[in-house]
Order: C-alpha cells, then structure tokens, then sequence
C-alpha cells in the first residue's frame, strides 16, 4: 500500500514524513525503514527506524530504486514500513516514469508494507499515474 505526501517545496512534506516515522517507530512490531537521498533526517527520525542514504550504493535511476526496495523486503520479512525522501530527484523528475514505479512498488508491498513517499511537485501537474496513490 502506498500514501503519497505531495507539495511544492517548502511545504512541509519532510515535516509531516519525519512525524509520521517517529509514531510509526514508537508503536510497530516490525522495523521501520527510511530511504533518502543524502542523510538529512539523521537528527530528526527515532534511532528506531533504519536511515538508508541511497547516494552510499549509487542508486540513480528508478529501475535500482526499485531493486533496492525489491532488495529491502526481500531481505528483510519483518519491516513493517518503509518511508522514501526525494524519490523525484533519484529518476531525474520524470514523471511518468515515476508512476511506473510506484504501480511497481504497490505491487512488491503488498497488503503487508506500508509505504509513504514525498513528492516535490504541484499535485495539478502530477500525471493520473502518479496521482492514484495521492491520500
């Protein structure tokens, strides 16, 4: 299942995200996991949750995003969440491409993995692609 926070920049996208892991950290079972691209959140996310900067494993494109979270819950059959921070910037802001990988990451999470993800963009020039996971 996959929940997009979507905005321009600015808008407090991050914020929310960062509220939203330390809850979900505070009260699951299972392991939280939080991806990003640089390690900004270090400070701000509960030591509970897993920080992964995808920069550290040169992931560049949305084919090895999703190989990398493919990767994640395969490895890993007790993560109960999984957060994702500047996905857009990782798939050079193609946006249909984009909601070929969020139908692909719907797939591999299941009923199981929760998944939220930000999107620095205006909601209006999403494609219906993408804009089907909106909240």
């Amino acid at each position: 299942m996959i929940k997009l926070i979507v905005g321009e920049k600015g808008t407090g996208k991050t914020k929310a995200m960062i509220d939203m892991i330390n809850a979900v950290a505070d009260t699951t079972n299972g392991n939280v996991v939080v991806v990003e691209k640089s390690m900004k959140l270090t400070y701000d996310i509960s030591h509970k949750a897993r920080l992964i900067d995808v920069d550290e494993y040169k992931i560049t494109n949305y084919d090895a995003l999703y190989g990398f979270l493919a990767g994640l819950l395969a490895g890993n059959y007790d993560i109960t969440d999984v957060f994702v921070d500047g996905s857009l910037k990782i798939g050079g802001y193609d946006l249909e491409g984009y909601g070929t990988l969020l139908d692909q990451v719907n797939a591999l999470a299941g009923e199981n993995v929760k998944v939220t993800i930000t999107v620095s963009a205006n909601a209006e020039t999403l494609p219906e692609s993408v804009k089907k996971y909106m909240a």
